[in-house]
This record gives structure tokens, C-alpha cells and sequence, in this order.
């Protein structure tokens, strides 16, 4: 049996969008200020080294939440189904994580456990909405998936500020959890000393090594992935469509609940902030899904690029840029990032060209060649 060849267009076409976004971002820099742009460039390349160990916990601490809401984009592209309603399911669930985290007192060691298991449930209920219009209804999963994202913030709102057990009226934001509900540092303290890395890294590791191998390495991943490339021929084999696209979005959902639930059980300081926007996290998880073409190792790596030039943009400050100046050339990154598939698809397009030429070139002469063979024997 043939192994599968490594797909080397699609790592090339997210290089090509990381280097278009950076030049871009440097352009920016030398508009806004010439004399200094080529050494906060390098800050923004370099800076997350600046403090040593602890940047790069800072890094592994940012990237933690736009890995898992990437890989619940990712999951559910994979499955054909567009989850850009991360952003509900991930305040949902990390409201849920907060209520836990506030209101059980008694759970001892294993409150932080429940209350992460809070916010995955919550996740999963706001993304089963979606899969359940869809599968029955064929409601297009963008339209209520954005829905959802309103429904979510508007309803979480309501409930940390109507219910007073867990609403900091002073600060206008939920009330921090209890110390045992906070992710444990898992040793990573040690090796990070001073940032602000929990846990948390590891559990969005596992989560895209259980993701990967459910996709790749299971029945169940490939009945996903067959009804997501074509809902008829699936159901002619015996594959259940509806439940697979339930399934898909509740697994979606329970990932970006999980990605809120770290957030606010991160023991840094994190609330739920009583505010009538969008949780940013969810569409940063997009762009990285994008960068990472969806596969779930790739969405690793590009949540940790994005939270590293994150980290280093905010050192711009000591070169006279303002610390917004970071947040402009990451959202021209992740826009260009949006472009990877299409130069992918462009370079596959490409090379299946310069094969079909070749062969042409190549055939009438072999023909004869075994021709020839064939008369001599």
C-alpha cells in the first residue's frame, strides 16, 4: 500500500500569505514612521525573546484560546460545515466555566475539572443549534451560526448581570472564580517562570492530537469528513448525514466552549466583561484555521505564530509606534492568511498542468518504445 505524499503547496501557499502579510506590515511601519521601522520590525520578529522563558510562556498563554477556537473552525471545515459561530460558543461556554467556577464551592480539587466539563457542555449545546437547523431544516449553519454569536453575547450579558452572586457591579464584569477552579500550572511554571501559562497549553495540545486522530485514524472521522464532501453519495452508503452534521457542529461547539472555559479559568485576572461585542477570539480562531488550512497540526503551529507576533508587537511602544500598530499588521496577516487555500488550489492547478503537458511530451515516444520492445520478443 502506497503511503500518502506529504503535501507540500499547502505549507508553501500559508508561507507565502505569512510573508506577503509581514512586507505589508513593515510597509506600514515605514509610512508611519521611516526612521524607525526597520528596528520595530525586528521587534516584532524578536520581541517575544525579550524576557526570556517568560515570553515565550506568554506566547504558549496567548496562543492557548485561538488554537482551540481555530480548531473548532478547522474541525468543522473538515466535515464541510462552516462554524463562524465560535464566538457565541465560546462565551457560552465560558460562562458556564465562570458560573461553576464562582458558584461550587465544595468541589475541592476536581473544581476545576467540572468547570471546564461546564464550559465544553455549553459549547455544545450552542453549536448543536446550528447542526440541528441544518440537518433537518437545511438552514445554512453561517446564517444561524451568526445568529447564535448574538443570541450568546446578548444572553450572557444578561445573565452575569441579572444574577448578583456572580456580577461585580463596581467593575461591570463577572466576579472572579475560586482559586480551585483556576487550571492548574501543571509544572509549566517551572519551565516558564513568571508568565502567565496554565495548563491550559496542554489541554489544546491534547485537543488537537484527539481531533487529528479522530479525523484521520477513525470510522467516525471519515463518515464525518464523506458527508461533508457529498451528503447524497454518504446517505446512499449508509451513513446517517443528519447525525454526522449534528455531531460535527456539537464537536465544534464543545471545542470553542473549552477555548472559553480556559480563558476564564486561566487565573489571570480574565472576566466576562459586560460589553455589546463580540467575543474576538472566535474570528481570530477563523483566520487561523484559514492559515492553518484546517488540519489540526497546522492549526497548532499558526496559533502559536499569531500569539508570538502578538507578544512581540508589544515592545513597538519603545520604537515611538503606538501599541495599536501591532493589531493592524496581524489582522493583514490573518487577511491574507485567507488567501492560502486559493494559492493552494491555484498551485495544485498548476502542477497538474505541468504533469498533463509532460506526459503529453513523453507519450508518443514511449509508446513506440514499448512498441518496439514488444516486436523484438
Amino acid at each position: 500500500m502506497r503511503k500518502k505524499k506529504f503535501d507540500y503547496t499547502g505549507v508553501l501557499s500559508s508561507v507565502f500569505a505569512i510573508v506577503i502579510g509581514l512586507l505589508m506590515g513593515l510597509v506600514i511601519l515605514m509610512i508611519c514612521n521611516p526612521g524607525q521601522a526597520f528596528p520595530g520590525f525586528a521587534t516584532i520578529l524578536t520581541g517575544a525573546f525579550t524576557h526570556g522563558a517568560k515570553g515565550v510562556g506568554q506566547v504558549f498563554y496567548y496562543s492557548t484560546t485561538i488554537i482551540l477556537t481555530g480548531l473548532s473552525v478547522g474541525f468543522a471545515f473538515k466535515t464541510g460545515l462552516f462554524n463562524i459561530g465560535a464566538s457565541g460558543q465560546f462565551i457560552v461556554g465560558g460562562f458556564g466555566a465562570v458560573y461553576v467556577g464562582v458558584m461550587c464551592e465544595n468541589l475541592g480539587s476536581i473544581h476545576w475539572v467540572v468547570a471546564l466539563l461546564a464550559g465544553v457542555c455549553l459549547g455544545a449545546v450552542w453549536g448543536a443549534v446550528p447542526g440541528l437547523l441544518k440537518a433537518f431544516f437545511n438552514v445554512n449553519e453561517v446564517i444561524s451560526a451568526i445568529m447564535m454569536n448574538y443570541i450568546g453575547m446578548y444572553a450572557v450579558n444578561w445573565f452575569v448581570k441579572s444574577y448578583k452572586p456572580i456580577f461585580n457591579n463596581i467593575r461591570n464584569e463577572s466576579k472572579p472564580v475560586l482559586s480551585t477552579a483556576n487550571i492548574p500550572k501543571m509544572g509549566l511554571d517551572k519551565l516558564f517562570p513568571e508568565s502567565s501559562i496554565n495548563g491550559g497549553f496542554i489541554i489544546a495540545v491534547l485537543a488537537v492530537i484527539v481531533i487529528y486522530l479522530v479525523l484521520d485514524k477513525t470510522t467516525f472521522g471519515y463518515e464525518l469528513k464523506a458527508v461533508g464532501y457529498n451528503r447524497d453519495a454518504s446517505r446512499y452508503a449508509g451513513i446517517n448525514e443528519k447525525k454526522s452534521i449534528i455531531l460535527s457542529m456539537v464537536i465544534a461547539g464543545a471545542i470553542a466552549g473549552l477555548a472559553g472555559a480556559c480563558l476564564y479559568l486561566a487565573g489571570t485576572g480574565k472576566h466576562i466583561e459586560i460589553v455589546d461585542t463580540i467575543a474576538d477570539e472566535g474570528f481570530t480562531g477563523i483566520s487561523v484555521a484559514l492559515l492553518g488550512l484546517c488540519h489540526p497540526i497546522g492549526i497548532l503551529f499558526s496559533g502559536i505564530f499569531i500569539a508570538y507576533l502578538t507578544a512581540g508587537g508589544f515592545y513597538l511602544q519603545l520604537f515611538e509606534f503606538s501599541t495599536e500598530i501591532i493589531d493592524i499588521i496581524v489582522a493583514i496577516i490573518i487577511y491574507f492568511s485567507a488567501f492560502a487555500l486559493m494559492v493552494k488550489m491555484l498551485m495544485q492547478k498548476f502542477g497538474k498542468s505541468r504533469q498533463a503537458v509532460k506526459k503529453q511530451e513523453s507519450g508518443p515516444g514511449a509508446e513506440e518504445v514499448s512498441q518496439k520492445g514488444g516486436n523484438r520478443a
